[in-house]
């Protein structure tokens, strides 16, 4: 006869894993502000830059974003990930990428590490 199935236990695990899933991903996301210097942008600017990115319908400049944040990334070298992390995960700002942009100047998002805040530079480099 068939052991009968804990459908409380396998749902608790599901919602652990799922709280575990979201924790990194949240982690990621702040590690990536830091490394692209995005972190110098007071929130309203990095949310608002954030809306229009994601409000964006011009496929050519999403691909130029895109291929962007491709170049950003093979800059890196994977010994600046850290020991032990998933290679998802982003490592330190001073591996920023500095190859020019492939976006029109006039149509990139203040996301550069030169970014300063229109608030005075509070933050900025």
């Amino acid at each position: 006869m068939r052991k009968p199935r804990d459908y409380d236990a396998e749902l608790k695990a599901l919602e652990d894993k799922a709280r575990q899933l979201k924790t990194r991903k949240v982690q990621q996301l702040g590690e990536l502000i830091i490394a692209t210097g995005a972190d110098a942008l007071t929130l309203d600017e990095l949310a608002g830059a954030l809306i229009v990115l994601a409000e964006m319908k011009d496929a050519a400049k999403r691909e130029a974003w895109a291929k962007r944040g491709v170049s950003f990334f093979a800059g890196r070298p994977r010994a600046s990930r850290g020991a032990g992390k998933r290679e998802g995960n982003v490592g330190t700002e001073s591996a920023r990428s500095t190859a020019p942009s492939d976006a029109n100047a006039g149509d990139a998002l203040p996301l550069e590490g030169g970014a300063q805040s229109a608030s005075g530079g509070a933050g900025a480099r």
